[in-house]
């Protein structure tokens, strides 16, 4: 295989072996699935811009050179046509969308299959594979031999051009292959997703390739904070032409959160019929049943036929509000009864809607919290609930969809004021929205464990040691405990993180490859941080000898404590390391054996205490016996 980083700079010959330039760039013809190289760019002498035909002109390529099958003198130089783009200039190191993945990734690398003569476009390559090869192709594969060691080798993260969608660039006017999968076959929530990972302005490119019913799809599904950075940089008739074509309760969501001067201008833009279904939903409180209806329902009169009501909904617009449910009105107008779509289609055509309706409805009034609401149509199983006012006219309903938007908003909230930057009531309390009630010292102490337990720790022991009169002697191992402490608290979590993935297998073998693999982890990267510090502290002695960098305050004694610290916090740690995560090793294994056989497991918290513990206790042993040895 060859890759675009491996080409880029190596030299073009003529077919008398003279070198004519150094390769610039590639260019592909994009109306294929995998598209084969169609030009050459290079850069020739005083670094002019060349650009030739790859079918007319290459003879091969080996080890990334490329040998032309004419002489300097008989080549005729072409242009970039409209149908092909440059792969350095315009994909390498550009951000594209991976539409399998649905995620925005940054090409590092380009990816390429050879089959005689021609040279065909694989995909891009995203991972650390094509960032280390195009910065030395002996860093890739030193990376790949260590951690093939650590039993993770290294693999490509390659997506396959049809699953690839530029966005750095306007190619609107390129044709690409009609088996490449576009943005526009997404669904508006994956698009959504995308696009909240692109920045301002490839966000607005990307939104104008879509089609106006999938614009206003997608616009309604992004977050509010994105909504409303759009809704700044389209023009007035774009944002209202946008919130007509959006669902009518969307829309109003939207306009609600708008200043009234910018509201009223994009209300006044739109049609009659959309203004009016919009204003009757801006007149609800938010956060109601009245605020998150839709006003785009089907009922009818209870005396009307079957064969009339299937009619009826073949004549609605695509872009109607699903139908679940067919309502009936009484003579006065008021809700009286509603079948499902499954019920009509089953029924004789010349059946009234009065003989097959069920009339013992759950309803909601237009001021009832959304919370309540989201949660009778989730304990009932309902597809939709109709909002009825004080008369039982029929206002709205509020979708299953709706609902489930609510209810997953009411719990991040709840989440939010759960976690630590909103922390709610204590014991027996939901805390409040508004976050007028403080934290409880009980839940401020745990949260504090869980994310600064090193801390508290350290600090704990270096007061205890302070006070004991045993700083003198165990400064040096104090100073550098915070990084043990790291260490062992960010092993626990890389350990027990590794060990999961084998949650569902017993066999010893299995757990033994997880205990080496970390120790072997735990030793290398230990001694190479303990050898750091050993050189330092040497470096700092051996300065001190020829430079005399103490202070001339400083008496011999002094000094020399100075460099009793700088060894024993250098020396020390490294010999600890090795015995912590020993321990840990031994822990995670006890841990994942206890898990496997469904005991009771310890705490994770728990787990990294006792090898924070462990790990100081084996420090401060150490630095102890090792004092009156360095001192002396």
């Amino acid at each position: 295989m060859l890759y675009l980083s491996q080409m880029l700079g190596k030299p073009v010959l003529d077919s008398d072996g003279e070198e004519i330039g150094r390769i610039s760039d590639l260019a592909i013809q994009t109306g294929e699935v995998f598209p084969r190289i169609t030009s050459l760019a290079f850069l020739g002498p005083s670094k002019t811009p060349f650009m030739v035909s790859w079918r007319k002109y290459v003879a091969s390529f080996e080890g990334g050179r490329i040998a032309l099958n004419k002489p300097a003198v008989d080549i005729r130089f072409s242009y970039l046509q409209p149908d092909e783009i440059l792969l350095a200039r315009d994909l390498l190191n550009k951000q594209i969308v991976d539409t399998q993945g649905l995620k925005v990734v940054r090409v590092n690398d380009l990816k390429f299959s050879s089959s005689g003569p021609q040279l065909r476009l694989l995909g891009a390559e995203v991972g650390a594979r094509g960032i280390l090869r195009g910065f030395a192709p002996v860093a890739e594969r030193a990376a790949l031999a260590v951690t093939k060691l650590f039993g993770h080798p290294l693999e490509e993260q390659v997506i396959a051009w049809n699953y690839m969608e530029l966005v750095d660039r306007d190619l609107s006017s390129v044709k690409l292959a009609m088996s490449h999968k576009r943005l526009s076959e997404l669904h508006p929530a994956d698009v959504a997703d995308i696009l909240e990972q692109l920045n301002p302005h490839q966000r607005a490119l990307v939104f104008d390739h879509l089609d106006k019913q999938q614009a206003a799809e997608t616009f309604s599904e992004l977050e509010d904070e994105y909504q409303a950075d759009m809704i700044d940089d389209l023009s007035e008739n774009e944002a209202a032409d946008l919130l007509a074509n959006m669902d009518p309760d969307d829309a109003a969501d939207i306009l609600g959160d708008l200043p009234y001067e910018k509201k009223e201008k994009l209300l006044w833009l739109m049609g009659v019929s959309d203004q009016r279904r919009i204003r009757a939903l801006l007149g609800y409180r938010d956060k109601t049943a009245g605020g998150i209806m839709t006003p785009e329902f089907v009922a009818l009169p209870e005396e009307t036929t079957v064969g009339a009501t299937i009619e009826k909904l073949r004549r609605l617009d695509d872009d109607h509000e699903t139908v679940h449910y067919v309502y009936t009105l009484d003579a006065d107008g008021r809700l009286s009864g509603a079948l499902s779509l499954r019920v009509l289609v089953l029924a004789d055509n010349e059946t009234a809607l009065y003989d097959l309706v069920t009339r013992d409805l759950i309803t909601a009034d237009p001021e009832d919290d959304q919370e309540d609401v989201a949660d009778a149509i989730s304990k009932y199983d309902l597809l939709a609930m109709p909002v009825v006012d004080e008369s039982r006219k029929l206002l709205g309903i509020v979708t299953v969809d709706d609902a489930m938007d609510v209810l997953e908003e009411e719990h991040s909230e709840d989440l939010a004021i759960a976690g630590a930057g909103s922390i709610g009531a204590g014991r027996g309390g939901r805390g409040t929205r508004s976050g007028d009630e403080t934290a409880s010292v009980g839940t401020l102490a745990r949260w504090l464990v869980r994310r600064e337990l090193w801390f508290i720790v350290w600090a704990i022991v270096a007061v205890l040691t302070i006070f004991a009169g045993g700083f003198a002697r165990l400064g040096g191992a104090l100073l550098l405990a915070p990084f043990v402490l790291i260490l062992a608290e960010n092993a626990v979590a890389l350990a027990l993180g590794d060990l999961l993935d084998y949650e569902g297998s017993r066999k010893p073998g299995e757990i033994a490859h997880v205990f080496g693999r970390n120790l072997l982890f735990a030793v290398v990267v230990t001694e190479i941080v303990g050898l750091f510090f050993w050189a330092l502290s040497s470096a700092l002695a051996s300065a001190n000898a020829t430079l005399s960098i103490w202070p001339d305050s400083w008496d011999g004694e002094q000094a020399r404590l100075y460099g009793h610290y700088a060894l024993q916090g250098a020396f020390a740690p490294t010999l600890i390391a090795s015995f912590v995560l020993l321990a840990l090793s031994f822990l995670v294994n006890l841990y994942g054996r206890r898990r496997l056989s469904r005991d009771k497991t310890l705490s994770n918290t728990g787990i990294t205490l006792a090898a924070m513990l462990f790990a100081l206790l084996i420090q401060l042993s150490l630095a102890w016996l090792l004092t009156p040895w360095i001192v002396a």
